[in-house]
């Protein structure tokens, strides 16, 4: 008779729930904020409380960007850092699906229903590439270092559109477009050029430093798992409290969810001919959406904000789909 020891079942039990945890790690991200953010909701005894948490959450959440990527841009190589083919397809897409979507505004213009949906959705289409997606690209078989060429290359490509755009919809912001293309770009400065710049001048001045941070296993993509928590806390509040009714919240979240996979396959079918399949997809369809709910309360109706709120969500499950297809078909990685 074999013997088998006492704690081999708790073992077994362990290791599957750390690959779970391991191949699942976004979608827990999401429903752990989620979670925790009705929590506070619904019991009234923690209001102190949750107020305290949310004055830290806000202190440290740019520090928690800083960190995932001056960690991921470590292992940049900045010498491959140089325009593709596929950059200019992205862009072109880009500036094409905008044109498409303000023109079906001026269409429904005189319905202020839709045109509410339909600015949520160039919320979504004008933003930058997620200054995280290198971190994604880097997990799935992209390369990093084309994708953070293509942040930079996205994030001054949008706040050039954005200035110029959504003053024609919405003529209610003060802002010119000089200020407004200052504004986003110092948004961004802190969050991606910043952590960028000393990326580079740790590798070259403080490379055992650099090498002691690279060495460390997947640290930047579990940074910024938790910062999806956090986001994911900060939509579901963002929804909970706006002003829109019911119907008008679920047409909202369809669209953004449809969007979610127009863009992703659109990005995909651009990589297909120019050679950067992976990194193409994620490039269209992976999104700063905190600048887009910026845009959204800045020039637009801020109903039109719970879009990007609603894009996070679905673009980081189907980032989820992708880890879990990559390591399926590669066991070893």
């Amino acid at each position: 008779m074999s013997f088998v020891p006492k704690n081999y079942y708790l073992c077994t039990q362990m290791v599957d729930i750390k690959r779970f945890l391991k191949d699942w790690t976004l979608p827990v991200a999401i429903a752990v904020g989620t979670v925790v953010y009705l929590i506070f909701y619904w019991v009234p005894q923690l209001d102190t409380a949750g107020d305290v948490l949310g004055e830290v959450v806000d202190t440290i959440f740019p520090m928690m960007v800083f960190c995932t990527l001056f960690s991921t841009f470590c292992r940049v190589d900045f010498h491959q850092m140089k325009p593709h083919r596929w950059h200019i397809g992205v862009l072109m897409a880009q500036v094409l699906l905008v044109a498409l979507n303000v023109w079906i505004i001026f269409c429904v213009e005189a319905s202020p229903g839709q045109k509410i949906l339909w600015e949520s959705v160039l919320t979504c289409i004008i933003g930058p590439t997620a200054t995280a997606a290198p971190v994604v690209t880097a997990k799935i078989g992209g390369n990093i270092n084309t994708m953070t060429a293509f942040v930079v290359i996205s994030s001054f490509a949008s706040a050039l559109m954005i200035p110029a755009v959504f003053p024609l919809l919405e003529r209610g912001s003060n802002l010119t477009f000089w200020s407004a293309f200052i504004i986003i770009l110092e948004k961004l400065a802190m969050v991606l050029i910043a952590p960028l710049a000393l990326g580079w001048y740790m590798q070259h001045f403080a490379k055992r430093v650099c090498a002691w941070i690279v060495s460390i296993p997947d640290l930047s993509f579990y940074l910024w798992a938790v910062q999806l928590s956090v986001t994911s806390g900060v939509t579901v509040r963002n929804i909970v409290h706006s002003e829109a009714g019911l119907p008008v919240l679920l047409m909202i979240a369809v669209l953004s969810l449809v969007l979610c996979f127009v863009l992703f396959l659109v990005g995909r079918s651009i990589g297909r001919h120019l050679g950067e399949e992976v990194n193409s997809g994620q490039a269209l369809f992976q999104k700063n959406t905190a600048l887009s709910i910026w845009v959204a309360y800045t020039y637009l109706n801020p109903i039109a904000s719970v879009g990007a709120g609603c894009y996070v969500l679905w673009q980081n499950i189907v980032n989820s789909v992708e880890l879990w297809e990559f390591r399926r078909k590669h066991p070893i990685l």
